[in-house]
């Protein structure tokens, strides 16, 4: 893309904001919070102080994140210019919130955070052993975004200049709603609507809703796993990806001026 073609909230991203504190640890740590190498999780009531156990016992990094806030900051990173992106998400009225909206600024994302003062920022334990990453995530407030935030005249207005649009399938768990208004808002105008799997417990567990949106997904992310689960939720009969590839773009969809795009990454592996 030319840097002359950039222009400021083209891109917008919608999800979890979380607080990732992030430290190598060993199979034993994984094993004591039960947690798989390489997963993503909702925490339990058994990981309740799985970050404090990070930053006591290991040299804990804090880092802007949330999966959509990661891409952003990376789109950032890349395009060079500030506040090519947009970014909605709920936190809490604390230090922590003031930590991401502070980082996330600093890497050129216009953060639009929805505050509420009930309940804490939420937090994501990222634990690496070797290549694998395992991701243990408390959503506190992220887990209470709501549709009215989207509706603000001045949030709305950043929708509809927006020209493309990214939300992950964690947001799933939140507001769904909010999903399908932003890409309804996308396939009206013929802009490109892109997600992601997220996780396999998304097609599991919220298969409804993701099937709700999946017309309207023009470009869909997820890595083998993601899609292996999400192949067999589906009864798709195989575990080629190339083929569950295939598979998910012939699903029904809205927008056919734009034919889907399904990317399915494998670790170290290619694409």
């Amino acid at each position: 893309m030319e840097s002359t073609t950039l222009r400021e909230g083209m891109l917008l991203g919608m999800g979890n904001p979380l607080l990732d504190v992030s430290a190598v640890v060993d199979e034993e740590f994984l094993e004591k919070y039960d947690l798989k190498p390489n997963n993503a999780i909702l925490a339990q009531e058994k990981h309740e102080y799985i970050c404090e156990d990070l930053i006591k016992k290991y040299n804990a990094e804090f880092i802007a994140g949330g999966s959509v806030q990661n891409s952003l900051c990376v789109a950032q990173w890349v395009l060079d210019k500030p506040k090519i992106t947009t970014f909605f998400g709920c936190v809490g009225t604390d230090k922590y919130s003031e930590i991401l909206e502070k980082k996330a600024r600093s890497n050129g994302v216009n953060v639009q955070y929805q505050y509420i003062n009930t309940v804490p920022t939420g937090t994501c334990a990222v634990l690496l052993t070797g290549d694998n990453r395992s991701l243990c995530a408390d959503l506190a407030a992220a887990n209470h975004f709501t549709i009215d935030h989207i509706r603000k005249p001045e949030n709305r207005k950043y929708i509809d200049d927006a020209l493309y649009y990214y939300v992950s399938g964690f947001f799933l768990t939140v507001s769904p709603e909010s999903i399908l208004e932003v890409a309804k808002c996308a396939f009206l105008n013929n802009r490109p609507f892109l997600m992601n799997l997220s996780a396999p417990f998304i097609s599991q567990f919220y298969k409804e809703p993701l099937m709700q949106v999946m017309p309207y997904i023009d470009v869909l992310f997820g890595n083998e796993t993601e899609a292996a689960t999400f192949a067999t939720e589906q009864s798709f009969g195989t575990s080629d990806l190339k083929e569950i590839a295939r598979r998910i773009c012939k699903l029904p969809k809205q927008n056919e001026k734009r034919r889907r795009v399904c990317i399915i990454t494998t670790g170290d592996k290619p694409v």
